[in-house]
């Protein structure tokens, strides 16, 4: 990863890859007008990411930016979640939010470093093949404001294993990538929904134990 541990922001990351579609106008707060978007970025496996992102006014014009579907475009910033209703239920919505457009080598940038309190009990589990994973959500403090962001994290291997023991309130430091995945929901009366869920794939982890990074992190 990109980033170091040493006087880093809580959260954050970088993206490159191609605008799915033209970015509109969604919504204002005060004066400010800000806009949404999705980015696709390609995996190695040859499958792809699509992440939605959003970008002020403020930058866009800062960077002189068109926005327009098919752009190649290089995004930092940090992995913000918030609550939307849908059928009467509170649901966590993630978002990429962009504070700076740089240009970039790679012709694929998935890439995000988190430093987070685990918030409700790992759920860990085996695949049939017997493959470890662990679910994690994660509350990380927002930088510059009075509250956090809730962020899913999924866990592989000696990483799940290794976080499925670990308790409520545990500080870690996490290096990944933003993943988006199908999935069906069931709305009754034998109807299903095709729905996409987002979350951050964790390559590394680092404990703290007593604001002390633990040794126990794997790559």
């Amino acid at each position: 990863m990109s980033y170091t541990t040493i006087n880093k922001p809580n959260n954050r990351g970088r993206l490159k890859g191609t605008l799915l579609e033209k970015v509109e106008a969604q919504y204002q707060v005060e004066d400010e007008v800000f806009y949404e978007g999705k980015i696709v970025v390609d995996r190695l496996s040859g499958s792809q990411d699509i992440i939605p992102f959003t970008i002020s006014e403020k930058i866009i014009k800062a960077y002189n930016l068109k926005l327009e579907k098919g752009e190649i475009i290089c995004f930092i910033g940090e992995l913000r979640s918030y609550n939307k209703m849908e059928e009467g239920h509170s649901r966590l919505v993630l978002s990429f939010f962009v504070k700076e457009v740089v240009e970039g080598e790679e012709e694929s940038i998935n890439e995000l470093s988190l430093t987070g309190y685990i918030c409700k009990e790992p759920v860990y589990r085996t695949t049939p093949f017997n493959r470890q994973i662990c679910d994690v959500l994660l509350a990380v403090n927002r930088n510059n404001y009075n509250r956090s962001d809730y962020i899913p994290c999924i866990l592989w291997g000696r990483n799940a294993k290794l976080v499925q023991s670990q308790r409520v309130g545990t500080k870690l430091i996490v290096y990944g990538r933003i993943q988006s995945r199908l999935y069906r929901k069931d709305l009754g009366e034998g109807v299903t929904e095709e729905r996409t869920a987002y979350e951050v794939s964790i390559q590394k982890i680092e404990i703290v134990e007593n604001e002390e990074i633990s040794s126990q992190g794997l790559a």
